[in-house]
């Protein structure tokens, strides 16, 4: 049994500020209309924003940018089953070439993709501006949750519990 709750505008940005920092990396779908996965890569997120915008660094020249021009539309599905925490975000992409904002996000683990730096030509970022986002986590830690799953097999009562609920941004 879950607890279903409904996040709204700034509990519903700080739900998904507090998902995205935990998990940081989420598969990035482009092309959802192929649904093959063949369009779906790991990505890791930089920076949500005040307005629940979700920040990322991507190659100019990229597949995934050239998809993002062709069709905005984007899935980005985090998921860290160690803590229990998992969310799917729905949204719409847009290609973001501003030098101040690259500045701004810029930290040193990027440079590994942008050898260049920060003044490297092919740095570009990719904003995605959420529709909607559903997320499942559990109550407790990794360990917690592991005797109370035993517990719950042993008693026959489920005493693992979770929340789950939709992030309105």
């Amino acid at each position: 049994m879950s607890d279903k709750a409904s996040k709204h505008t700034t509990e519903g940005i700080e739900k998904l500020r507090t998902l995205v920092d935990e998990i940081n990396t989420c598969l990035f779908c482009t092309n959802l209309k192929t649904n093959d996965g063949a369009t779906t890569r790991p990505m890791a997120a930089v920076k949500v924003s005040e307005q629940g915008n979700i920040w990322f660094f991507s190659e100019k020249d990229s597949e995934k940018n050239k998809e993002i021009q062709e069709n905005a539309a984007v899935q980005l599905l985090f998921a860290h089953p160690g803590i229990g925490s998992y969310m799917v975000v729905n949204g719409e992409a847009e290609i973001v070439t501003d030098r101040e904002m690259i500045e701004q996000l810029w930290n040193p683990v990027v440079k590994i993709w942008f050898k260049e730096g920060k003044t490297d030509p092919n740095v570009s970022l990719i904003k995605v501006i959420p529709a909607s986002a559903y997320y499942w986590d559990t109550d407790g830690n990794k360990m917690i949750n592991f005797l109370k799953m035993a517990a719950s097999v042993v008693t026959g009562a489920n005493l693992l519990r979770g929340n789950e609920g939709e992030i309105t941004i």
